[in-house]
């Protein structure tokens, strides 16, 4: 297995009291599942199986942690399982099964990104199209360069707008928001705009 200069980084950064922990798991991955291929997923150090990620571990300022993207379905995941991945918070390499026992468990996770098929995702209903309220569609055939921007807009963001004036419970609510909204979509402004540079 090559190692992937981002997770020597990664490690060196990390806090004195992890990096005992994360060397150790990535020796252990590299022992116990040759096949696997180091990569970072969401900024932290991870290690994939034929492009299926095996298990992640993160270093964090009091504790690292290290989950097994599948964990629910191998071992019994240990007492102090939950948020932090299967072996709760680490604070030091004791904290780790014995390697005889995180060979079996990475072993196992191997085998299963190998062979079983990912947990099928829930698929959600489509939302309906958003719906212009009468009052605003008056309010942008008024203002074209509204209307412009509007239409340029991605969906989402177009729902932002239509929804919010839709959601409205009082007409003078509506009103203030739509004159809101026609000010803002003038200077090409998204509903949320305030948020994006943040």
């Amino acid at each position: 297995m090559s190692r992937e200069p981002h997770i020597d980084a990664y490690i060196a950064k990390a806090a004195p009291f992890a990096r005992p922990i994360l060397e150790k798991v990535r020796e252990r991955v590299h022992a116990a599942a040759p096949e696997a291929e180091e990569a970072v997923k969401w900024g932290a150090p991870g290690f994939t199986v034929d492009g299926k990620i095996l298990l992640i571990m993160a270093a964090f300022k009091a504790h690292a942690a290290l989950n097994f993207w599948r964990g629910q379905e191998i071992g019994d995941g240990g007492p102090k399982a939950g948020a932090m991945g299967q072996f709760g918070r680490l604070t030091s390499v004791d904290d780790l099964p014995s390697d005889d026992e995180l060979d079996a468990l990475i072993r196992e996770a191997a085998a299963l990104a190998r062979t079983a098929p990912a947990p099928r995702k829930v698929k959600h209903e489509p939302k309906p199209p958003a719906e212009l309220h009468p009052e605003f569609a008056t309010a942008l055939k008024a203002n074209p360069k509204a209307k412009q921007v509007l239409d340029g807009f991605p969906p989402s963001a177009r729902r932002d707008y239509l929804d919010w004036i839709a959601d409205a419970k009082q007409d003078a609510t509506r009103t203030k928001r739509i004159a809101t909204a026609i000010e803002w979509l003038s200077e090409g402004k998204k509903r949320h705009w305030k948020y994006e540079n943040c």
